[in-house]
């Protein structure tokens, strides 16, 4: 498998993502949308960055499970209900990031929804992975 991340010098450069990543590999895992959900199904953390941390360790997890690592995402969306927050707070969430996923940034956009599945949820995030 391999992921070649494509950032064209006539876009802005990119801070926390690829603008395009290209795969080539022979199985995809599909990520469904992760929240901050304890083992036992709750929501946890009172604060985005709280929740975002545990929202990727649910999805990193779920990519571990069917054998990928962070390098293998090709693409990652981030559904905020306060995407002036996220935005805010986007140095702590990357920080985030690199500590549970490294650098190797995939595709990814933030999409600003008015509520998640779960009430109490601020963040969730879905995604793609390429192995081989």
């Amino acid at each position: 498998m391999s992921l070649e991340r494509i950032n064209p010098s006539e876009l802005s450069p990119p801070t926390g993502f690829s603008h395009a990543v290209t795969a080539t590999g022979s199985r995809l895992v599909f990520l469904a949308g992760q929240t901050a959900l304890d083992g036992d199904g709750r929501v946890v953390g009172e604060t985005l960055p709280e929740q975002f941390e545990t929202a990727l360790g649910n999805l990193l997890a779920a990519l571990k499970a069917a054998g990928g690592t962070p390098a293998d995402l090709a693409r990652v969306t981030v559904y905020a209900t306060d995407v002036a927050d996220y935005r805010a707070r986007a140095p702590e969430l990357g920080r985030v990031w690199r500590r549970l996923a490294g650098r190797d940034y995939p595709a990814m956009a933030v999409v600003g929804v008015v509520r998640l599945w779960d009430e109490q949820a601020l963040v969730e995030l879905d995604g793609f992975a390429v192995l081989d």
